[in-house]
């Protein structure tokens, strides 16, 4: 399971979804029960599911197993 260190955004796109803008700059898609808060910053353990097809407009997709909540400013 990989870690992907960032900001959580709500995205309006295609009826709303949460995203994460990584520490790098990629932004993914997040997928999964979430218990996340727009502009939160976290730490989301997961897998990048890279061929999976959906209606959202984003990156790659993060199946998300868990999220912590982390402080900082991101």
């Amino acid at each position: 399971m990989a870690k992907f260190t960032g900001k959580v955004r709500l995205s309006d796109l295609e009826g709303g979804f949460y995203e994460l803008v990584a520490d790098d700059g990629t932004v993914y898609r997040l997928e999964g029960a979430l218990d996340v808060d727009d502009g939160a910053r976290v730490r989301v353990h997961g897998r990048v599911d890279s061929g999976g097809i959906g209606i959202h407009m984003s990156g790659p997709a993060i199946v998300v197993e868990r999220v912590e909540h982390i402080a900082g400013k991101g």
